[in-house]
């Protein structure tokens, strides 16, 4: 998208240098009448007389301009406005993975695998499901058979049922529901190509991870249990799952030292036997050519392939009896490691999970405080909150550094401009007013503040600037004239507002409307050719977009559309 703007504005100056001038020359050769807009003029006689009563009720105005601030405040910073990173793209499919227990065959993983794509099938909305088991054949993701993945397209969403309503959430609720009767499974959500941003981003196969490190892992899974049970209250969490890092069965043999010296049999001795029995030891060398292969000799699988079997593997003491490892050792069969995670030279447990119908800012924020309440960790462990909300976090930092940056650059700029810090103040005020729109159209739409909304706002600063300088400048040119303060006020704001020496504000509504059809009906498509022309002055501005900036460029597009409809309407009068 950048390269897009990049091009588009040197194809805007081409066109404003070149091109318009000579068009202009053809198209106005003859003599040119000018005609007056009525509605225009009955709106600057509106306009005026709402000016002349805002200037007379000054506190007024001046209560509702630190009203608008206030709101400002409020909306940015109480949370009633929803958070997230960026957003999400619909990819017309699903990519649903089910989870079982780590000690999980391959036959019982085909047979969960293929009950799952019949449920998954068994939906009208599903074009296709294909299924996985265990690692995918290029090796390059590591899993066992616990790990199923299911790939579901879908039906453009007019041909849905209408009990879904178009709505991807509530299908994706339904296809839980009956995935859900499937016992011993956990379940996710995600899309194709979101699901592997995701396990990049994370490196967990979920769309959200919660990482709680340390070194012993049975703790680590009793503190996950606790979080899941504990995120289970959050509105908005679905699809909840622990990464398991124990479950393969082990035989633990522990030697009896007291009994190894009763019999006079040395523990050395103890392991040697298990680990011939067992595992084997190499007897000597075969030699072929040049390479050197060991020959290994253990006992046959039917006297090892079981406890009891193992338990009655059989030691020579030095009196000449023959002693069992059960007489020896202690031998328990014992749930031991599956998978160790590890991260930054540290062990650790996922936690998965998703976020559908609620923000995604505001259900993580949630989770963590109640999570940091209610678990106690021991000493060295951590817990990290990954995935979609740690790059939101992060790009959150950014633009605290980027937007008073920006602000500070504009100060600079306007006080080298006007040599005034009134003047100067006055234009930063309009700033601070500008955001109210933006914020107000973010509410009433129900859209999340993302990185989108925060570069529509950062470009509002710039349009707010130069509404402001432009009405100040009026107003200058009316005082120089000899006007009073006040008909100097209102003549310069009613010339900025209604264009009699410049069309920069028509431009300015043309592109807010243009904005606002892009944010409700979706036109990034359609319009993909959008030209503002002035015929003062040959300038041009041209918008070229992607159809695939639609769903990332609508917050900024309608955050962009309220905030100039705001930031003109304020400026308009409370300056």
């Amino acid at each position: 998208m950048a390269w897009t703007v990049a091009f588009a504005l040197l194809g805007a100056l081409l066109f404003s240098i070149l091109v318009a001038p000579v068009l202009s020359s053809l198209f106005f050769a003859r003599e040119a009448r000018e005609w007056h807009n009525p509605v225009m003029l009955w709106l600057t006689r509106l306009y005026r007389t709402t000016l002349r009563w805002a200037i007379e009720m000054r506190w007024v105005t001046l209560a509702g301009g630190v009203a608008a601030v206030v709101a400002t405040m409020y909306l940015a910073f109480s949370g009633v406005i929803g958070s997230e990173f960026l957003p999400h793209l619909d990819e017309g499919a699903l990519w649903v993975r089910g989870t079982l227990v780590p000690s999980t065959g391959p036959s019982e993983g085909i047979r969960v695998a293929n009950q799952g794509r019949v449920l998954l099938c068994s939906f009208p909305e599903a074009t296709e499901c294909t299924s996985q088991v265990g690692r995918p054949d290029d090796g390059t993701d590591t899993t066992g058979f616990f790990n199923t993945e299911y790939f579901v397209g879908l039906k453009p969403k007019e041909q849905w049922r209408a009990v879904f309503h178009q709505d991807k959430d509530e299908v994706i609720a339904a296809m839980s529901r009956e995935l859900e009767k499937v016992p011993g499974v956990i379940w996710n959500f995600s899309q194709p190509i979101e699901d592997n941003m995701e396990e990049a981003v994370s490196g967990v196969k979920g769309e959200l991870a919660t990482k709680v490190y340390g070194d012993d892992l049975r703790t680590l899974e009793d503190k996950a249990d606790e979080i899941v049970r504990i995120m289970r209250g959050v509105k908005g969490i679905e699809d909840l799952g622990v990464f398991r890092v124990l479950g393969q069965p082990n035989l633990n043999v522990t030697v009896d030292r007291r009994q190894a010296a009763r019999f006079q049999i040395n523990v050395a001795d103890v392991q040697d036997a298990i680990q011939t029995a067992v595992g084997g030891n190499a007897l000597t060398q075969v030699l072929q050519g040049e390479a050197r292969y060991d020959l290994v000799m253990r006992y046959l699988p039917q006297y090892r392939d079981t406890k009891e079997a193992i338990e009655d593997i059989r030691l020579l003491s030095p009196s000449g009896e023959r002693v069992s490892l059960a007489q020896l050792c202690e031998i328990k069969q014992l749930d031991g490691a599956s998978e160790i995670y590890r991260e930054g030279n540290q062990r650790y447990i996922a936690v998965k999970y998703s976020v559908r119908n609620r923000d995604l800012g505001g259900a993580v924020e949630e989770a963590m405080k109640k999570v940091n309440a209610q678990i106690q960790l021991p000493r060295g462990y951590h817990i990290d909150w990954e995935g979609e909300y740690e790059s939101a976090k992060r790009a959150s930092a950014r633009l605290s550094i980027i937007v008073p940056l920006t602000v500070l650059l504009i100060f600079i700029i306007l006080y080298t401009m006007f040599r005034s810090l009134k003047w100067t103040t006055l234009l930063l005020v309009n700033v601070m007013l500008a955001p109210l729109g933006g914020l107000l159209a973010l509410l009433i739409t129900h859209t999340n503040f993302s990185v989108s909304s925060g570069v529509g706002f950062l470009a509002l600063f710039g349009v707010s600037v130069q509404t402001g300088v432009i009405m100040l400048e009026y107003i200058n040119q009316r005082r120089a004239r000899g006007f009073t303060i006040e008909e100097a006020a209102i003549e310069g704001a009613v010339a900025a507002a209604t264009n009699h020496d410049d069309h920069a504000g028509r431009d300015t509504g043309l592109a807010a409307g243009v904005a606002v059809a892009r944010h409700r009906f979706g036109f990034t498509e359609a319009v993909r050719h959008c030209h503002c022309w002035r015929s003062h002055g040959g300038a041009a501005a041209e918008y070229l977009l992607a159809p695939d900036d639609i769903c990332v460029d609508r917050p900024r597009s309608g955050c962009a559309a309220g905030d100039r409809d705001g930031e003109r309407s304020l400026t308009l009068l409370v300056p």
